[in-house]
């Protein structure tokens, strides 16, 4: 049976998009160190996303943007990203093991949700770095849009860092206008 570990990243940041992955991988050609993505250095979850690209019967990236969290709320909007990424497979998965306590809507195969899956389950491990690797990504793409925001040290997490830059330079397209620290600062441009 075609197994798909499905895991997302980017829920937390206030900015940009959450991105989502869908791996299956091979039985026979098994990947050493996977583990949730949060667990592994950075050089690690590098190394590792080569690997499981290249070794996995299937994988896909897909995401939900900014403006689809803003309008749909970051929970829909990380079972949006989820959704996509397993139809994104080339091959069609028979069962999907989701990493938490939600399934996505609309998928037509059995799906069974997990609460700490990304450490328990090889094939959700391997999604949650697939996603962690390219968001993490491209918040350095952005960083090279917005150096002022410094996206490549915190990844758009609400840090000190990233709230000091909110009010020196202001809010970009890219910020979740639906969260509070967000909502915040544009409230405070407009008095």
């Amino acid at each position: 049976m075609q197994v798909a570990g499905v895991d997302e990243a980017g829920r937390g940041p206030l900015v940009g998009s959450v991105v989502a992955a869908a791996v299956i991988l091979d039985p026979n050609n098994p990947i050493e160190g996977l583990n949730d993505s949060k667990k592994l250095s950075e050089k690690k979850r590098e190394m590792l996303f080569v690997e499981i690209q290249e070794k996995a019967v299937a994988w896909a990236i897909a995401e939900a943007s900014h403006a689809e969290i803003d309008q749909l709320n970051i929970l829909q909007a990380s079972l949006l990203a989820m959704c996509r990424a397993v139809e994104a497979l080339h091959i069609q998965p028979q069962h999907v093991l989701v990493d938490g306590n939600k399934i996505p809507q609309g998928l037509s195969m059995s799906c069974e949700a997990i609460v700490g899956g990304d450490a328990l389950h090889a094939e959700i491990s391997a999604a949650s770095i697939l996603a962690k690797v390219t968001r993490d990504r491209q918040m350095v793409v952005l960083d090279q849009q917005y150096p002022q925001f410094g996206f490549a040290q915190h990844k758009g997490y609400p840090t000190k860092m990233h709230f000091a830059a909110i009010a020196e330079h202001g809010v970009i397209d890219q910020h979740r206008r639906s969260y509070a620290p967000i909502k915040q600062a544009l409230a405070k441009i407009n008095l």
